[in-house]
């Protein structure tokens, strides 16, 4: 068979295979135009927005945020070496810091814990090395304390500021991670 007439018997079957196409095409054409007169489109309607109503400043009666008075008040209050609550740093401040005191508690993993003569023995992951906790070790940077080691988790106690820059202590609890690789 020459290249020739496969060339021919090929462009044939093309041909046979459009016009039985076309012949079905009107019938398509009919269908889809039935099923737009039929089918309607649910659209469900847009509630009406709500008024804008404008309330008055009230706050012309307030304290005058940046008045000489309320000024005064928080350099009083900030004129000491750390403001508010000074009682509780003292001592946080005149020991020497333990190293797991550098790292943030979101950068630490609490892996595991085991009984140690009779003591409880937290294991935490930090930067790929594990470190024993006992009760009193000091974690993270906000002068957290281990104040109680179980099975799952470590409590701890910090000292933080609050919103008024008052020094206040606060509990903290470290969680068993399992699965962590």
């Amino acid at each position: 068979m020459s290249r020739a007439v496969l060339i021919l018997l090929t462009a044939g079957a093309v041909l046979t295979g459009l016009a039985g196409c076309t012949a079905n095409d009107e019938d398509l054409r009919q269908w889809m135009d039935e099923q737009r007169r039929v089918t309607t489109p649910k659209v469900t309607p847009l509630t009406e927005p709500t008024r804008y109503m404008p309330l008055a400043y009230a706050g012309g009666a307030a304290v005058d945020a940046f008045s000489s008075e309320r000024l005064t008040q928080v350099l009083r209050r900030d004129s000491g070496p750390l403001g508010g609550g000074i009682a509780l740093l003292t001592s946080e401040l005149n020991r020497r810091k333990e190293p797991l005191e550098a790292y943030p508690l979101d950068a630490m993993t609490m892996v595991g814990s085991l009984d140690k003569g009779g003591q409880k023995v937290a294991l935490l992951k930090v930067e790929n090395l594990l470190h024993q906790v006992r009760k009193g070790n000091y974690l993270g940077q906000n002068y957290g304390r281990v104040t109680q080691i179980t099975e799952s988790e470590i409590t701890l106690r910090e000292i933080v500021q609050d919103a008024a820059g008052e020094w206040i202590e606060r509990g903290t609890t470290l969680q068993l991670q399992e699965n962590t690789k």
